[in-house]
This record gives C-alpha cells, structure tokens and sequence, in this order.
C-alpha cells in the first residue's frame, strides 16, 4: 500500500482521507486487517463503491476473515444481505461475537423495498454494515462512518504488457463521521 494525504478542504465533512494503492490482492489482505484492528469496526457502517470487478467483494471477505469470521463467505449479490458473526474479535468483549451485516445492492430495483426487507432494523442493530452498491439504496441508507472507493488502474505498465496482470487499484477512504475518522486512524 502506498500514501497517505489530507483530504481537500469540503470533500467530506470530516475533513478526512486515505488515498493510497493496492499493487496486489496482499495489499487488499493488509488493508482490511488495518482496518480490522480498530476497535471502531465493531459498530461501524462502510460503503464500498467501485464498478463492478473493482474488488469490493475481494476486500470485504478480507476483512471478514481478519474480524475472525469462519467458514464460507458467499457474496449477496442475488440475496441482498449475508449475516456473519465473528467469534473471538478483538473489537468485542471476551465471548461476545461481533454481528455482520453484508449488503450488495446491486441487484436493489426499488429503495421503497427497503422497510419490506427489514433493512431499517438491520442498520439500527449493533454490529458491523458492510454495503456495495450503496447508491442503488437511495435516501435510505443511514448514516455512513467511512467510504470506500476502489478504482482498478488499467494504465498500468504491467497492464498495458501482460493483460492477464492484475491492475493496480487506486483506493479512497473517506471518513464521513467520528467514527469514520478513528477508522483512518489505523490506516495511517
């Protein structure tokens, strides 16, 4: 992973960013484990924005893991949401798992669906929100603790030769809250 810079005055309300680069899929696996090691996680709401290969999934079954998560991990493309807990997660007291919520709203047609799925209990439960495809929920996502935005580098060198490479990914974290910005914390 490479950088960190301050954020441009009013491009969030924190003031607050990360801006760096994932070279590989380790650098994702070190992402997430930073960002696991906040004790911020545990009530924390993430977006994940980025087209669609981006890595957003990648990144989300890296920091599931990192929180300690067992077992398979499925994407919930076609399902919407996917409940996880993690047992023995240092963000959480000694026994207590720590409850996961991974929503991908890809698929999400219509944001008055939203009370008929249940979503707003979800969000005001404790535990972890982890959303792709935020935008496709509208006006209903809750308040959201940190952005982040994942954008592959298809200009890359290495890209540009071998088009079996992985691109370089260009990685934005935004914190929109306090709690977004003790999340930066551990990424610095």
């Amino acid at each position: 992973m490479v950088g960190t810079e301050p954020a441009p005055a009013g491009l969030a309300p924190s003031g607050e960013r990360w801006q760096g680069h994932w070279n590989s899929e380790e650098d994702t696996e070190s992402f997430a484990r930073q960002l696991a090691s906040s004790p911020a996680i545990a009530h924390a709401t993430l977006t994940l924005q980025g087209d669609l290969g981006a890595g957003k999934t990648t990144l989300v079954r890296h920091l599931l893991r990192a929180l300690g998560v067992r077992g398979r991990i499925k994407s919930p493309t076609y399902a919407v949401v996917e409940p996880h807990s993690a047992i023995g997660c240092a963000a959480m007291p000694e026994g207590e798992p720590l409850p996961i919520w991974h929503f991908d709203f890809y698929r999400f047609n219509d944001p008055r669906e939203w009370e008929d799925a249940g979503f707003r209990e979800l969000f005001a439960s404790p535990g972890l929100k982890l959303v792709e495809w935020p935008e496709r929920a509208g006006d209903f996502l809750p308040v959201v603790d940190l952005q982040i935005d994942i954008q592959p580098d298809d200009m890359t060198p290495e890209r540009l030769t071998d088009p079996d490479q992985v691109p370089r990914r260009t990685v934005l974290a935004t914190a929109l809250t306090p709690t977004g910005r003790r999340l930066l914390e551990v990424l610095k």
